[in-house]
């Protein structure tokens, strides 16, 4: 028996790793069981997302070309590109006058030969010397007066076969030819052989049950890499990105599955007098999809097992509030809850709110980050806020009974599995105000219970939108000039970088638009802030900014979450292009926070401003995340910098029915996984992944 460790990689940001036991090589065995491939090319494949035999069936061509026109050898005609088929009449290696070496050749076939020549492929006369039976692609041009074929592509044909009927066997001329994503040292010719290969040797007989109306797996794989016509391709592509989105659907299930297996150390009661209280003493009406999301997750906290919901919601919708019911429940049961948040900023954010809504109740609360710690006793807090800092620090977690994890995307993999993990079996609530179509978060997160906030509180206003074009920029600022000098309010001005990049210099950088607005607006006060600035001198800004000594705040998109001013009503956002609809959405999101009309001035040079103008008629990030999707395509739904969110290699987070359908199906079968080993090999996890609460 052999065992061998792989990988199967889901989308193009984790492995998870199994052990296999198995005689002949799987689906699920690594690429190294493929006769030719060792650590050095296993590496290099690495580098396209490819570990395992099934990475590499699903390794797919991103374009074919057309090499079917097989021509006789009298009949090419110069300037065609064509394949020949025939048998090496002759073949030699000559010197130019400047000292060059070509090969020279000439093909023979029923109806006559054809000259070949080759440049500096001195092994040719060794790989085809004459007699070898060969198909040749390439073009042909006018040569010493006769008709040539110039570096062709060639493929040796087997002896034994018919070489005037052998065009079946074909895998790089004679037939539709797929191009792969390649990578150095590793071409599509590579490609084509070792897929080819596979496709000949391995059982794919299928590895699980189908809907009635799916091809089998083998012949899918087949037609994709090697199509007899495009018109079919998209048909067999449907076919495997079921496959793709079943694996996903499958692994979310098991996920959640283990997770429920896992029993809670105390099971929490909730007073629902007691949580009215709290909730009538809040200074505001909770909308209906708070109250609606509050109801679930209450009845989450009350199972035996451990709560794992993700909450999202539209900027300004209050998700806080909800985390803090939540975290009263735990207070009440005599439990700590621990909120942790990706910046010191957005940690600072929440335990300000925090520290408001629990002031009639004495609830302590702390704040630790990598520059700050609370100077209480851990045991003397009952509601935790920090940074992953928090994880190294000397903090007992004993008493920890829920987790809040607040824009869980950011945070790396092992600090969300770490964070699930501490205490004793904790309820896990993950927010996020990053705008999910509905058939992402379908995929994306379905181990997960789903609580939607789509409203945001009432007496804010719509904030009005502008794409403006360069030649009103001047008018821009004159306005945001008069609005500040009146209406004593405050503006953030973001743009994409910190420094000018010599690549990009139409694209405005932070420091250099903060030296020149300094010039544009003498009579106020500016402010920089940017992700290079220590903790202390973010802190000073911000500070600044939030008392209103300054009235234009400069910065990147670090202000994207957590930065909470009710005094700022204008959002000047340059290179609107260079963001996704969703992140335009978020940093639009820091301003209309209070009671006045709010406006947000989207500045581009793209002479395409069709995307951007959905900004100034839509103020729902999921409708403008569904808008994104549809136009820029999942790949670029989070904005410029995008982490955690599987990238399909063939399936699309819009198919919304495809992905419907994965997941009846997903659900028909999980009961009988284990009657399908392949299968199952493909979608087992280790113990952090099916913790982690993404």
């Amino acid at each position: 028996m052999v065992r061998s460790c792989s990988h199967f990689q889901l989308g193009s940001h984790r492995r998870i790793h199994l052990t296999v036991h198995h005689y002949l090589m799987t689906l699920s065995s690594p690429v190294t069981a493929i006769s030719g491939i060792g650590e050095v090319l296993s590496k290099k494949l690495e580098r396209l997302q490819i570990y395992t035999v099934f990475d590499l069936l699903y390794h797919l061509p991103f374009r074919y070309e057309d090499r079917s026109r097989i021509v006789k050898t009298t009949s090419v005609q110069a300037g065609e590109t064509a394949t020949v088929i025939g048998t090496i009449d002759k073949i030699k290696n000559t010197y130019t006058k400047n000292g060059k070496f070509i090969q020279t050749a000439s093909i023979t076939d029923s109806s006559g030969s054809l000259a070949v020549i080759w440049f500096n492929q001195m092994f040719l006369s060794r790989t085809i010397p004459p007699g070898t039976n060969i198909a040749l692609y390439g073009k042909v041009e006018f040569y010493n007066h006769k008709p040539t074929l110039f570096a062709p592509e060639y493929e040796v044909i087997n002896s034994s076969l018919n070489i005037e009927s052998s065009t079946s066997s074909l895998i790089h001329t004679g037939r539709l030819v797929p191009v792969y994503p390649e990578t150095a040292g590793v071409t599509s010719k590579w490609f084509r052989n070792k897929i080819f290969h596979l496709l000949n040797t391995l059982d794919l007989s299928d590895f699980y049950p189908l809907p009635p109306d799916y091809q089998n797996l083998a012949s899918s794989l087949r037609n994709i890499h090697f199509p007899s016509t495009l018109s079919d391709i998209e048909t067999f592509r449907r076919r495997l990105a079921f496959d793709e989105l079943f694996l996903l659907q499958t692994t979310a299930l098991l996920r959640k599955d283990s997770w429920k297996k896992t029993k809670l150390s105390h099971a929490f009661a909730v007073n629902r007098e007691k949580v009215d209280d709290f909730i009538s003493s809040l200074p505001f009406t909770l909308t209906q999809s708070q109250s609606q999301s509050v109801s679930e997750i209450l009845s989450d906290l009350k199972l035996s097992h451990a709560a794992n919901r993700l909450l999202e919601g539209d900027v300004g919708s209050g998700k806080t509030v909800v985390a803090a019911i939540a975290a009263y429940v735990a207070h009440l049961n005599g439990f700590q809850t621990l909120i942790m948040a990706p910046t010191q900023i957005l940690a600072a954010q929440h335990h300000q709110t925090l520290t408001g809504l629990f002031q009639p109740f004495r609830i302590e609360i702390g704040l630790i980050t990598s520059n700050s710690s609370s100077k209480m006793k851990n045991s003397e807090l009952e509601i935790v806020v920090g940074t992953h800092a928090i994880l190294s620090k000397n903090f007992s977690f004993d008493r920890i009974g829920l987790v809040v994890i607040d824009e869980q995307h950011r945070f790396g993999v092992a600090q969300r599995a770490l964070a699930t993990q501490i205490g004793k079996t904790p309820h896990v609530l993950t927010m996020t105000a990053t705008p999910i179509p509905r058939t992402v978060a379908l995929s994306l997160y379905g181990d997960l219970d789903l609580s939607v906030l789509n409203q945001v509180p009432t007496g804010r206003l719509p904030i009005k939108t502008w794409v403006v074009p360069e030649n009103k920029r001047q008018a821009g600022y004159m306005w945001i000039e008069k609005q500040i000098t009146e209406n004593k309010t405050q503006c953030f001005v973001v743009c994409p970088f910190i420094d000018d990049s010599e690549t990009m210099t139409s694209i405005k950088s932070a420091t250099t638009e903060f030296n020149k607005l300094k010039e544009i607006f003498p009579k106020l006060k500016l402010g920089l802030l940017h992700g290079k600035l220590k903790s202390d001198q973010k802190n000073s800004v911000i500070n600044s900014f939030r008392s209103g000594e300054t009235q234009i705040l400069v910065a990147t998109p670090v202000v994207e979450v957590g930065i909470d001013i009710p005094n700022a009503t204008i959002m000047l956002i340059e290179g609107a292009d260079r963001f996704g609809l969703a992140q335009l959405h978020q940093l639009r999101g820091r301003v209309g926070r209070g009671s006045e009309q709010s406006y947000c001035l989207l500045y581009s040079t793209e002479p395409d401003l069709t995307r951007l103008k959905a900004m100034q008629t839509h103020n729902s990030g999921l409708e403008l995340a569904e808008i994104d999707l549809r136009i820029r395509g999942p790949g670029q739904i989070y904005g410029i910098a995008q982490h955690g969110s599987p990238q399909f290699k063939i399936a699309n987070y819009s198919d919304l029915s495809l992905i419907e359908q994965t997941k009846l199906h997903s659900q028909k079968i999980f009961s009988n996984l284990q009657k399908y080993p392949v299968l199952r090999s493909l979608i087992k996890e280790d113990k952090i992944s099916i913790v982690q609460p993404n």
